[in-house]
């Protein structure tokens, strides 16, 4: 089958494409071929830093090729002895093995049952893929870590991004009021996800704004200690921040 391979840490240049062989499946796990792939920053930032690279993708230093990616949808072609949930034919996509080295951008994955979902019927392949990273990231700060409800007054920074657009989408659709912070170009789309107000963050200074938010969720990395400053600023007392910025010695 045919792989992207990571030659060496660096940039993308160092990606190629190669052959290998179609990777065998554990109990329960189940070969997928993949349809399409979903590429996020931490892709990026691991491809770059090689101790990133190594917590990860949790590598041994013996691994025979360096393959990157987790999100994935496709079809099930085979299927291990213990697996019950799928069968050959079946249209899945999940965010498999991470941490832990998924080999995502390849014909084919070898992908643990419990990392999958069965894709819906009425969206693609694309679609699914990019619902993995990011929609779980989301989930994670919003519901698990913010534990919205309804009528809690939510700010979303970076509302159009990746992890952005599915925040608003999970905040609205456990009752929040959501106001989206984004830029002007992106003010019908992500007023279309549900969000009740948008502020331009060229024009406009959230913070000042809004100073009462339950929940500011800030997924901001460009100047992002002044970021937390600000989003600090509009959370009313005994509210939530929810930040998803990591102290890498690198830039991402």
């Amino acid at each position: 089958m045919k792989a992207i391979i990571l030659r060496a840490v660096g940039s993308p240049e160092n990606l190629e494409l190669a052959e290998i062989a179609v990777p065998a499946i554990k109990d329960d796990e189940v070969l997928v071929k993949v349809k399409a792939i979903s590429i996020n920053p931490v892709d990026a930032f691991a491809r770059r830093n090689q101790e990133s690279l190594n917590y990860v993708l949790q590598l041994k230093g013996d691994e025979k090729n360096i393959i990157l990616g987790w999100d994935i949808a496709g079809i099930v072609t085979e299927v291990g002895p213990a697996v019950t949930r799928f069968k050959a034919g079946d249209e899945v996509f999940g965010m498999v093995k991470f941490v832990g080295q998924a080999n995502g951008y390849a014909e084919y994955v070898a992908a643990p049952e419990n990392d999958l979902a069965l894709k819906p019927g009425n969206i693609s392949f694309g679609e699914a893929a990019g619902a993995g990273i990011a929609a779980l990231t989301a989930w994670q700060s919003v519901v698990v870590g913010g534990k919205v409800k309804k009528g809690d007054k939510v700010v979303i920074t970076g509302a159009s991004g990746g992890v952005g657009h599915y925040a608003v989408q999970f905040a609205k659709y456990f009752g929040a009021y959501v106001i989206a912070v984004a830029s002007a170009e992106n003010r019908d789309f992500v007023l279309g996800l549900g969000a009740d107000e948008f502020i331009d963050y060229q024009t406009q200074a959230f913070e000042e704004l809004v100073t009462n938010a339950d929940i500011v969720h800030d997924a901001v990395w460009s100047d992002d200690v002044r970021h937390i400053e600000r989003s600090v600023k509009a959370i009313k007392p005994g509210g939530i921040l929810l930040s998803l910025i990591v102290d890498f010695d690198d830039e991402m």
